[in-house]
């Protein structure tokens, strides 16, 4: 991790040196993505085939699932989706039933999906990619809900866990973001409290929230 934030580091500081802060902003998303994919998993970074697991978020989310949630239901949020390849081959390999759903769905094998989940008792987890599931689910089967990437927009973050907040819910939720230390997802976590307070809990795209960047946030996000 060290090694490519270093990288990343360097080759912004020479962009904005010769271009300014503006035109440097999209090399900080891709730089920012490639860091948090590497929190994640390094197999997201290094490899197209997705193979065994090497994360320690996987390792972390299987122990809530198999040891401490007993057997409430859960949803699992990530933001890529080879990540939740990743965390399908565990389910898989530990036979733990799951549902899935991505952008890819449809309409109709996301409604079945939704049922399955809502009245099969013996399937607790549903693995859900973050922008594809965000609205439009009622899941009140779940009371426990992992945002395995947490990124700096609350909102998204917060559509997500208010699927287990609908009429209907009768169970205390909780919500748990997987979050590395000394990494650049402490630093979004704490950027994100700092722009929050600016700009309230509204949803935004990422280029809007690269726009509100400067040449301290950039600092403090890759250091």
């Amino acid at each position: 991790y060290d090694a490519y934030r270093n990288e990343y580091k360097n080759q912004l500081l020479n962009k904005i040196k010769k271009e300014g802060v503006e035109k440097s902003k999209i090399m900080v998303l891709e730089a920012l993505t490639r860091l948090r994919q590497i929190c994640d998993s390094p197999l997201l970074l290094n490899s197209n085939e997705i193979t065994e697991n090497q994360s320690v978020k996987i390792n972390e989310l299987i122990r809530h699932i198999t040891r401490k949630t007993g057997r409430h239901k859960i949803l699992v949020f990530s933001q890529f989706v080879k990540m939740l390849a990743l965390i399908q081959n565990e389910l898989r390999r530990l036979n733990i039933e799951y549902e899935y759903l991505d952008g890819q769905n449809s309409s109709e094998n996301r409604r079945k999906s939704v049922k399955n989940f809502q009245e099969n008792e013996n399937l607790r987890v549903f693995l859900i990619s973050l922008k594809a599931g965000g609205t439009g689910l009622n899941l009140t089967a779940a009371d426990y809900v992992f945002i395995v990437d947490p990124w700096w927009n609350p909102a998204v973050e917060n559509q997500a866990i208010a699927r287990c907040h609908r009429i209907g819910q009768d169970k205390k939720v909780f919500a748990y973001r997987m979050i590395c230390k000394n990494t650049v997802e402490e630093k979004i976590l704490s950027l994100q409290n700092k722009k929050k307070k600016i700009a309230g809990d509204i949803i935004q795209t990422d280029e809007s929230i690269l726009k509100k960047l400067n040449q301290k946030d950039i600092n403090e996000l890759f250091s």
